[in-house]
Formats: C-alpha cells, sequence, structure tokens
C-alpha cells in the first residue's frame, strides 16, 4: 500500500471531510500526512470552516492512522484511492466522487455497467420483470450494479449471478461483517465476491446503517454506471433518489412501466411522464445506449496484444492447433522470449496449451 494512504483512510474516518472539503484540501496541501499534521490555522487558510477545522484537530487525537490501515488489511478489504488507476473511471466524471473506496472482491475497469434499482416490497411481475431484463443483461456482459438492498436490489444481483455475470453492491455501511446491512444478505456478499464481483463503500469501517448515508451512497450506484434502470418503486422510494442523480451525472434513465392501480407503480410511471425512457426488455436498453456491438467489442479487446511479442504470436495462431517449433520459425522470436511469451497469454486467457507443446486461441 501507498505510504500516504493510510492518512487518507484517517481522514476518511471524519465525517465531515467529506468530497467537497477533501477538494479544497487536496489544492493546499500536497499530501494526505500534510492535512493529517496540519495546524487548525493551516486548514481555515485552505477553506475549512474554523470549527470544522477545531473539531478536525481533537478527532484527529482519538485515530491511529496505523491502526486503521491494519483493520483494512485483516478484513482483506482492499482501499482504493481516487488518483489509482483502478478506481472506477466513469465514477471519477461525477460532481463529488469519493475519495475513497473500500471493496470486498475484484474491482476492475468496468466500461459497460448499469444500475438496476426499485422497492423492497416488489410484486410478482416486479420479480419477473428484474429477472427477465437483468439476465438478459448479463448475458450480454453488462456489469449489474445495486444497492444489496432486500427487494429489487437483491432479485438483480441474484439474476446476474444465476448468469455467472458480474455484479457491484454498492453499501451505505461500512464493509467489515459486524457492519454489512442488511444482515440477512451477508450471504450475498460472499456469491458476489465469489463470483467475481465486488461489494463497496465509501464509508470507513465500523460505519453503522444510519438512515441518511444510504441516499448519499445512491449517487455511487448511478456514478458507475451508463444508465439507471427503475423497476418499480413508491412515490417517495429511495430508488428515484439514484434517477435524480443519475439525471444530474448526464446518465441515462431507463423506466420499466407498470400498472397504473399499484403503489410501486407510481414511481417509474412518474418518471416516463418526466422523460424518462421507458423499456420493457434488455434490448431496448442496449439500443438506447448504442452498444449492439458490445459482446464484439468486449471479445476483441480481451485478445487485443500488449506487447509485441503477442502481437506476432496472435497473427500466427489460429484455432487449430499449432507446435511450438512452427511459431518459432514463424514469429523469428527465440525459444525463452516465446515460452515466457506463451505463459503469459496463457494467464491472461489469450491461449489455450493442449500439451505436447501444442497452441490455440482460447475462444
Amino acid at each position: 500500500m501507498h505510504a500516504d494512504l493510510k492518512y487518507k483512510i484517517a481522514l476518511n474516518n471524519f465525517s465531515k471531510f467529506g468530497p467537497v472539503r477533501l477538494k479544497k484540501l487536496k489544492k493546499t496541501f500536497p499530501s494526505a500526512q500534510h492535512v493529517w499534521l496540519a495546524p487548525i490555522k493551516e486548514l481555515v487558510r485552505a477553506g475549512i470552516e474554523e470549527k470544522v477545522a477545531a473539531e478536525f484537530a481533537a478527532r484527529r487525537t482519538t485515530l491511529n492512522p496505523d491502526e486503521l490501515m491494519e483493520r483494512s488489511v485483516k478484513e482483506n478489504i482492499r482501499v482504493i484511492a481516487i488518483e489509482d488507476d483502478d478506481y472506477p473511471a466513469l465514477l471519477r466524471e461525477i460532481y463529488d466522487p469519493p475519495h475513497l473506496l473500500y471493496c470486498r472482491g475484484n474491482m476492475k475497469k468496468d466500461e459497460f455497467s448499469l444500475a438496476v434499482v426499485g422497492t423492497r416490497k416488489f410484486t410478482n411481475y416486479g420479480q419477473q420483470v428484474t429477472e427477465t431484463i437483468v439476465r438478459d443483461l448479463a448475458k450480454n456482459n453488462f456489469t449489474i450494479t445495486s444497492g444489496l438492498a432486500l427487494g429489487i436490489d437483491t432479485l438483480a444481483h441474484n439474476a446476474t449471478l444465476s448468469e455467472a455475470g458480474r455484479t457491484i453492491a454498492v453499501l451505505g455501511t461500512g464493509l467489515d461483517k459486524s457492519s454489512l446491512y442488511p444482515s440477512s444478505n451477508r450471504y450475498l456478499v460472499d456469491k458476489i465476491t465469489a463470483g467475481g464481483g465486488a461489494v463497496i463503500s465509501e464509508f470507513p469501517l465500523g460505519t453503522p446503517p444510519l438512515r441518511h448515508n444510504f441516499p448519499q451512497r445512491n449517487r455511487i450506484i448511478s456514478g458507475l454506471a451508463l444508465g439507471t434502470i427503475v423497476i418499480e418503486a413508491g412515490e417517495k422510494s429511495g430508488a428515484l433518489i439514484t434517477a435524480r442523480y443519475a439525471l444530474e451525472q448526464n446518465r441515462e434513465v431507463f423506466s420499466v412501466p407498470g400498472n397504473i392501480y399499484s403503489l410501486v407503480s407510481v414511481g417509474p410511471n412518474n418518471l416516463i411522464k418526466q422523460g424518462a425512457r421507458p423499456v420493457t426488455t434488455a434490448a431496448e436498453i442496449i439500443e438506447a445506449l448504442n452498444l449492439n456491438a458490445i459482446n464484439t467489442y468486449i471479445e476483441n479487446k480481451k485478445i487485443m496484444p500488449e506487447s509485441p511479442e503477442e502481437e506476432m504470436i496472435l497473427s500466427n495462431i489460429t484455432h487449430e492447433p499449432r507446435h511450438i517449433d512452427e511459431l518459432i520459425r514463424l514469429t523469428g522470436l527465440d525459444t525463452s522470449q516465446i515460452n515466457s511469451t506463451l505463459i503469459i497469454m496463457e494467464m491472461k486467457g489469450m491461449i489455450k496449451n493442449l500439451g505436447n507443446m501444442q497452441y490455440v486461441l482460447a475462444r
């Protein structure tokens, strides 16, 4: 871990240093360590209110940066800073991205991600729609982002996993096991991470399920995605907060129309009146995003060579078995070069070793 990370974690444990104040501090101080050690006067000079600066000075006497970082390591939780390469690119584009993300599982560049949100008290119709649309999106290589809440969120995560798809859950609590909420979905956290997905939060370890944290985390759900799909939501549902964030972030909002006599259809039906795009199938969503070629794009991207050696090998290997001696002859690479490159390409899933030094394309 980067030496400055423990101070970023420590700053994150002072709740009044949110994205806006941290942005001010970054403009003035060269590192999180400098912020952590700064006198009150310097914090005020950086734009922090004197009262908040004094509160921070008192709070930091109770925090140990080394212990906070050690706890993350013990809980097997990665901490990703906004400056890091593996910080989600789409999330970085929003107005107030979190400066830190705590992560269980595999965080990677999810270029094709959609958020699915809705009510906790879904109907049979809502269940059917969620499972059908989400499964079709997962089959088309979309990452599905939701909030792990009971109801539509849980249905969306499970429908994605049923197709061996990738899903991300964004929590409004800490990621430590004692803070996970709802506790009944702890098993789902394990399923998501085991399936190659991620469970993330901007809140430090030990953060309980405070009511005001959940609307705040909704901006991350929409911020990770190209668009947000609302499936069944009451007139004042938190799902509508996510939709509003999506609009503010200049992302698409899709709404599944519902029974006009159903209370959980009021939200999505009103969104449609306000200009949200009505959808009934995954195909309509893909078409609206102009991503009909997503599968071709992803497959092509997977086999893009990342070095001159890989490029030479890929141009001389097919789905028909080819012996390493022939590859050496065709590429002009020496034995050590081609052996090391073939091993790396096999680890990346680009090629397969059939045994007896015979190789083919993996797809």
